[in-house]
Order: C-alpha cells, then structure tokens, then sequence
C-alpha cells in the first residue's frame, strides 16, 4: 500500500525593491513608480518584503546606487532573508555583475521582472515567440556577466579561458536563435497582413482597445462582446490580443481588439519585439484609450500609453478617451480635470455596466463620420453590388431607371476608393445623369 505525502507549494521569493530618485525626479514620481514595480513583484508571483529609495544627483557607473548603500542593502538582505533584489531601472551589464557579486543573491531590474512576467502569461505562438525574443535580446550584452566564474577559474594569454570561449559559443547560438525568432515573427506578421486584407475586403471597422496595464479593458471587452477573456486585478493579468466580431444596436459590424496593456519605463526593445501584435493598433480605424481614473497618476499613465503610440506611429488615430472605474473615483474633480484635458471622452465603470451604453453610442457616431458620403450611378444589372452596400454601409437615397441605378449612401473609406468610377460628382448636376 502507498503512502500518500503532503508536497507544500514553493514559497514565494521574497523581494527587496529598489528606487534611485536623481536628476530632476520628484520623491513622489519615485515612490509611485517604485509601488508599481511592488505590483509588478507580486504579479509575478513574488512576496515584497521591503523597499528602499537613495537620493543621488545621478546613477554611479559600478552599482547604479551608492556603494555603501548596495552594503547597507546588502545587511538588511541577509537579516531579512530576502533572496531577490528588484531595480526599478535598467542595470547596465557591470551594475549587474558588480550588484550581484555584492549581494551574493538574484539581482534583476524592471526590464528582466516584465520580461519574467510576460514570460508566464504568454499562451499563443506568437506571444511565445515576442516573449522569447525580447528575453535574448536583452540577455545577450549580458552574457559576461553569466561566465564571469569561469573565466575567473582559468584563462590562458589574454584570459582567454574556458569559460571565454564558452561565452562566443553562447553568443553565436543566441545570435542564430534571434535571428530565427525574427524571421517566425515575419511570417506572424504577414499572416496577420492577410487577415487584415480580409477584413478590409469585407469593410468592418477594426477598433482597439489601448491603455494601462489594469486599467479595464478586458472587462469593458467582456461587456462589449461578451466574450470570456481574464480581467482580473493584476499588473499583465492578459497579454496576447483578443479579437471579437461585435454587432451594434445599430446592425453595424465592427471588430474589436484588446491588445497588451502598456506601462511606464516600457523598454523600446519590448515594444520593438511586440510590433506584430501593436500593428493591430496601428491598422485599427479608430482607438478606445481606457483610463483607470481612480488611480492617483492617471494622467501620468495617459502619458505612457501616448508615449508608446507614437512609438508605433499611431497617436494621431481617432481616439476616444474612455475614463473607466468611475465608481472607484474619490475625489470628484479629477474627473473634471479630465474632461477638460481630454473633451472627446466618456465616463463608465466596465464592472458595473454603467455608461456603457452612452459609449456604443458614441461609437455608433464615430462609425457614421468614418463613413464617406458618395453618390453612385450603377448598371442595373449590378444588384449583387447594390445588396454589398446595404450589407456594409447604410442607403440614404436610391433611385431605379431601366438601365441605371442612382444610389446615395455611406460606405467606409476602402469601399468608396473601389468605386471610385461609378461616383456622380458633385459638380454634376443630377439631370445630367438620367438616362
């Protein structure tokens, strides 16, 4: 008969978080950013034991802090039992090492702790493949750090040991898997050029739904489209995009997508290595910018999202700013200063419904201006393409003659270039068209 033993889940690391304020950084803006990164920590499934902030009028090259700080920090690890120091900036290659010679436990900045995060909650391909480049390209001007054991424990003329060599052979291999990564993520690319093609041919708005990392938009997605997509109260809690086809009050169709949430201090190379899925933004016809405006720094975390859209080139897009979680909102005026700043907006809680109705009416609007106003002059043999126009855009006027069919009507902007040689022009009075 087998004994059957209790097998007790891995505890949790315990973290040390780390800020430096310097230059023209305020306190404030450092202790924010710092309880963001205590977030990040728990998101990736760490306990946040204590956390530290230096005041420096800049980083020092060898341990980003003040040395005698990292040894007081140093102390305070050992009496704590923490096993993980968190930066909340990019370490350079010999912070790193210096740091965790010092130590002597995990050293990692923000870049490796989203990294590690976006790691877990990769589900798709394509998300694995994003995931994994963006973790080699940032592990490979790091690899010294990594060997330095070996090359310490032997090394000929020059020092070049063992571990040096190990290194080079480290090196190529990661520079070979990039380099096929790259070329996976090319054909994700095209795969998804296709796909937009079709839904260009079938002439659907495509909208997006953009923001902060927590800010609500998977739950203003759920109840949108009532699809099952996670929204829990977590830092990256989804992060591969969803697409869902949403049919409005109005009988129009359009395609909605959440796609990965953005945050500060959003290392370029990250967003280098997810442009497959940010070109669903930047195809997308119009944006859905989902604000958190409970959260004290909400306009900061406008900024960052901003910041990353015109990284990809897509801040001038039609947007409408959509202040969510406005029951958790305790101090009435932030909203005010929000709709002062931002006029085009609305104000809904995702969790509760509220508002929601206001926004797909809005949406509605946003559909109808997209639209082109044209007037048409069709043979009247051409009634598959008159039933295309009902099906992706809305008749004002028609009119039947024996060989012709006279048609008013708004369609999207791809529809109307295709039939740009059946247009009646403006300057063409309408007698002029009668058969």
């Amino acid at each position: 008969m087998y004994e059957l033993h209790h097998v007790s889940p891995v505890p949790a690391e315990r973290v040390l978080v780390v800020g430096l304020a310097y230059g023209n950084t305020e306190p404030w803006a450092v202790r924010e950013s710092l309880d963001e990164l205590a977030e990040l920590a728990v998101a990736a499934g760490a306990q946040v034991i204590e956390r530290a902030v230096q005041q420096l009028g800049h980083p020092t090259p060898s341990h980003f802090i003040g040395k005698g700080k990292a040894e007081e920090l140093s102390k305070l690890c050992k009496n704590l039992e923490i096993n993980v120091v968190v930066f909340d900036d990019d370490l350079t290659p010999a912070q790193g090492r210096n740091l965790s010679d010092l130590f002597k436990i995990k050293v990692i900045d923000r870049t490796e702790l989203i990294l590690d995060i976006f790691g877990q909650r990769a589900r798709t391909r394509e998300g694995k493949i994003q995931v994994e480049l963006a973790q080699l390209q940032y592990l490979l001007p790091r690899l010294k750090r990594m060997w330095l054991h070996l090359s310490r424990q032997a090394g000929g003329i020059g020092g070049r040991g063992p571990g040096e060599t190990q290194l080079e052979v480290d090196r190529r291999r990661i520079q070979e898997k990039i380099s096929r990564l790259t070329r996976e993520l090319e054909d994700v690319r095209k795969q998804r050029a296709t796909q937009r093609g079709g839904r260009q041919r079938a002439n659907i708005p495509v909208i997006s739904l953009v923001g902060y990392t927590n800010a609500g938009k998977s739950t203003l997605m759920n109840q949108l489209t009532g699809a099952n997509v996670l929204a829990v109260d977590q830092l990256f809690a989804t992060l591969d995009p969803t697409t869902r086809q949403v049919k409005m009050p109005n009988h129009q169709k359009v395609l909605l997508s959440d796609t990965v949430g953005f945050i500060r201090k959003l290392p370029t190379h990250l967003v280098e290595a997810f442009k497959a899925t940010l070109e669903e933004v930047q195809e997308s016809d119009f944006l859905l910018h989902v604000v958190d405006s409970s959260h004290r720094q909400c306009l900061e975390q406008i900024e960052a999202v901003d910041n990353v859209l015109r990284q990809i080139e897509s801040h001038q897009k039609s947007t409408l700013m959509v202040f969510n979680k406005c029951d958790l909102v305790e101090d009435r005026a932030v909203l005010g200063v929000l709709k002062d700043q931002y006029p085009r907006y609305v104000v809904i809680s995702a969790k509760q419904g509220k508002g929601v109705d206001e926004l797909i009416e809005i949406v509605q609007e946003m559909i109808k201006m997209w639209r082109r106003n044209i007037t048409l002059k069709l043979p009247a043999t051409e009634g598959s393409l008159v039933a295309e126009i009902h099906r992706i855009g809305k008749v004002l006027k028609s009119r039947y003659t024996a060989k012709s069919i006279f048609l008013e009507a708004q369609v999207p902007p791809e529809f109307a270039a295709r039939m740009e040689k059946f247009v009646v022009h403006k300057e063409v009075k309408p007698k002029q068209t009668l058969d």
